[in-house]
């Protein structure tokens, strides 16, 4: 019998933290073994051709305005939003900004540089 799962040091969990043979919370998934199949079989049905399609399908859906299909174009093309800049950094980032247009451009007014 394994006597980890009455270990109160281990919690009924090795070093991975992944349940030990016998510890009550540890039955998996009932479902993993079906979930599997039909996945494989998902797989298997579903071409690469099939994929491009689809994939037309929903750029198409997102250019006559469907936001959710714009949401999926966004995601995979362009990546998750960033959070939103903190307004207290903002006016640091314009100094910086502007502070490099002048070095790059010569003497420039610099209220004019703030502007852009």
């Amino acid at each position: 019998m394994d006597t980890r799962k009455n270990d109160p040091s281990t919690n009924g969990r090795d070093g991975k933290g992944k349940f030990v043979p016998g510890n009550r919370c540890g039955h998996g998934n009932p479902f993993g073994g079906q979930t599997a199949k039909l996945r494989a079989a998902m797989v298997h049905a579903v071409t690469p051709e099939d994929m491009a399609e689809i994939i037309r399908r929903v750029v198409a859906n997102a250019k006559e305005g469907d936001l959710a299909s714009a949401k999926t174009v966004f995601a995979y093309c362009v990546g998750q939003p960033h959070q939103e800049v903190a307004s207290d950094t903002t006016d640091l980032d314009a100094m910086v900004i502007a502070k490099k247009r002048i070095h790059a451009k010569g003497n420039l007014d610099f209220a004019e540089l703030m502007n852009r």
